[in-house]
């Protein structure tokens, strides 16, 4: 059975950074792509993020060049590095599958920002 585990979340300003982290287990992660998603309150859960298996990655225009997704093979575990937060940003962060999202979501990480 698929877990998807995440974490590093937080409170933080306008313009602060954050790493989140999600470790994924019952799976051969090395060959998947995973992706990064959120859904802010009051809103469908939406894409933000790819990494291929190979470690290209590809971004909704909303985060290019203030996220950085990357992955580690020997650590089943995908990262997602946000700089340059905006309140905009504000949501529960999860990972999984991309396109194909599993049907057995983490509990996300909650992220704020705030002033």
């Amino acid at each position: 059975q698929v877990q998807l585990v995440e974490s590093g979340g937080g409170l933080v300003h306008p313009g602060g950074s954050l790493r989140l982290s999600c470790v994924v287990s019952g799976t051969i992660f090395g060959s998947k792509r995973m992706g990064w998603y959120r859904q802010a309150p009051g809103k469908e859960r939406e894409w933000v993020a790819t990494v291929f298996s190979v470690g290209s990655t590809t971004y909704r225009e909303f985060v290019k060049g203030r996220f950085t997704m990357s992955r580690d093979n020997t650590k089943n575990t995908v990262y997602l590095q946000m700089n340059n937060l905006k309140p905009e940003d504000t949501a529960v962060y999860y990972c999984n599958f991309y396109p194909s999202p599993s049907g057995s979501w983490g509990q996300g990480t909650q992220v704020i920002v705030s002033s």
